[in-house]
């Protein structure tokens, strides 16, 4: 039997393995999770005997360990999506973990050149987040974890903490690490 189970009772997964997002233009959003977010793009549908007519879908990997994942995201198109901003999207946000405090930073400094809108930048007590919105509207988090030490004593006091930091200029860089708080 599986561990943190008993009959009757759901198994505890280990995590989520991938998110499947519908995207207005593929093209578009592939430049994006790539370009400025720096997945690899690791596959994609082709037509076959017993799948014909695919969806146009296009597979996309972070690196853990070394390696690449079979798939992380997954980028299905569907023209029939409406234009960003035009009305809500099921998506609240997709979390994205970079490895470290030190790439975190030169990601923002990366996004900030480039142009891209930082829409929030904040503290959590768990990680250093900021959020960015991709072509569709989806809300990205881009963020570092904090150590367990910070918050695993409480983790809903970890939770709802939140200190938020400037949008623009070089203050959005900035990362104060040594003044984070510790939960419980």
């Amino acid at each position: 039997m599986a561990q943190n189970s008993r009959p009757g009772a759901p198994v505890t997964p280990t995590g989520l393995n991938h998110l499947v997002l519908n995207v207005r233009d593929l093209e578009e959003s592939h430049r994006f999770w790539t370009e400025i977010l720096g997945f690899a793009h690791v596959g994609s549908l082709h037509a076959t005997a017993e799948r014909p007519d695919p969806p146009r879908m296009r597979f996309y990997s972070g690196v853990r360990d070394g390696r690449h994942n079979h798939h992380d995201l997954a980028l299905v198109e569907d023209t029939s999506l409406p234009e960003p901003g035009s009305g809500p999207v099921a998506v609240n946000h997709v979390a994205v973990t970079l490895p470290d405090r030190d790439s975190f930073v030169q990601q923002l400094a990366f996004l900030q050149e480039k142009g891209v809108e930082f829409g929030r930048r904040v503290e959590h007590g768990m990680t250093h987040s900021l959020y960015i919105r991709d072509p569709n509207g989806y809300g990205v988090e881009l963020l570092y974890e904090l150590p367990r030490t910070v918050w695993g004593g409480d983790i809903e006091a970890a939770l709802n903490y939140v200190k938020v930091l400037p949008t623009e200029g070089a203050e959005a860089l900035e990362d104060d690490l040594e003044n984070a708080p510790v939960f419980g």
